[in-house]
């Protein structure tokens, strides 16, 4: 087995205010390798967005106290120095925000900010960073993307911003993209052309990708290995067609059938009753308990180890649907 891209080990994040703590994430474990694309799924709120901005370090210092390990090509980063990092973000390690208008700077022009960070991290001169920038913003497929160089974060779509965000990101060839939900504010037509333009990207390029997503349709699209969150921690994992065909966890069960996919007009949604918990007084049992219709006397008092039922694949369930709570199949299939 070749070693990981990215690696975390229980990873906590808690933030600290004026009042109750808030804890974010709890036990986070990930891991991707190479060229591999890991899709992170969950409603909002669930620490999706904390788990990649951790990644990163982009978590304000002062509040937000974290834990636990997170290597990335076998360096620690909670380790480094802020100068380590500044050189480690946007060479070896990019991310696709989730807003690109405010995410990119509005005094600049597109092609200004694709060149200041070429020039910062790879050097050459203003003329190649400008090259670089133009060859960038036609590989994601900007129309008249000469013209588009010149050009302002506000005179363009929010289709073209969000390319001209992906340009930035991989404008310096890196390692590992990470994207927080960058299709949400998209129509499905150029959400699909994203989509496929990431898919093409990460195979010419060879990256890993980390790729954040509360639409399950996105994560079929586009992930090899997917994990779901739930009040910060990892409640499932595995492959795409084995999380997304049969699920192991009750809330990822809930999740594709809260989908309005195959539901027939005028016909009710089964939603997942009740709201997630409040972070700051998280339950001493499993946070999904109160919502769940499986949940036994023991989600009410223990925090679920995580079981293994097949391999691959992580359930921190007592009672993981399909699936004997040893880790062995059963006959029964509860969807």
């Amino acid at each position: 087995m070749s070693a990981p891209l990215l690696e975390i080990a229980d990873l906590d994040v808690a933030f600290h205010g004026d009042g109750t703590p808030v804890q974010a994430l709890s036990g986070v474990s990930l891991r991707l390798d190479p060229g591999q694309v890991l899709c992170i799924i969950g409603e909002s709120g669930s620490g999706k967005s904390v788990t990649l901005r951790a990644m990163m370090r982009l978590l304000p210092e002062r509040r937000a106290r974290i834990g636990g390990q997170i290597s990335f090509a076998g360096r620690d980063v909670l380790a480094m120095t802020d100068r380590q990092l500044r050189a480690m973000r946007g060479r070896e390690m990019a991310m696709i925000f989730q807003e690109p208008m405010t995410a990119l700077d509005p005094v600049y022009t597109i092609g200004a900010q694709i060149a200041e960070t070429v020039r910062r991290h790879l050097g050459g001169t203003q003329a190649a960073a400008r090259a670089r920038a133009l060859d960038m913003l036609e590989r994601v497929g900007v129309p008249s993307a000469a013209r588009r160089l010149d050009a302002y974060p506000h005179e363009l779509s929010g289709g073209l911003r969000q390319r001209a965000m992906i340009a930035l990101a991989l404008s310096c060839g890196p390692q590992l993209l990470l994207a927080d939900e960058p299709t949400t504010a998209l129509d499905a037509t150029v959400q699909i052309q994203v989509l496929l333009l990431l898919r093409r990207l990460q195979a010419e390029l060879g990256m890993g990708i980390v790729f954040v997503t509360h639409d399950l349709g996105v994560a079929a699209e586009i992930a090899d290995r997917v994990a779901v969150m739930y009040a910060g921690r990892i409640v499932e994992e595995g492959s795409v067609a084995e999380v997304l065909g049969r699920p192991a966890h009750p809330y990822t069960a809930g999740l594709l059938a809260s989908s309005v996919e195959h539901v027939a007009p005028g016909a009710e949604i089964a939603a997942i009753p009740g709201a997630p918990p409040d972070l700051r007084a998280l339950p001493p049992g499993c946070s999904f308990a109160p919502r769940c219709r499986h949940a036994v006397a023991a989600c009410d008092a223990t925090v679920p180890p995580p079981v293994r039922p097949g391999p691959g694949r992580m359930a921190r369930c007592f009672t993981p649907l399909g699936f004997a709570p040893s880790g062995h199949a059963v006959e029964e299939h509860v969807a």
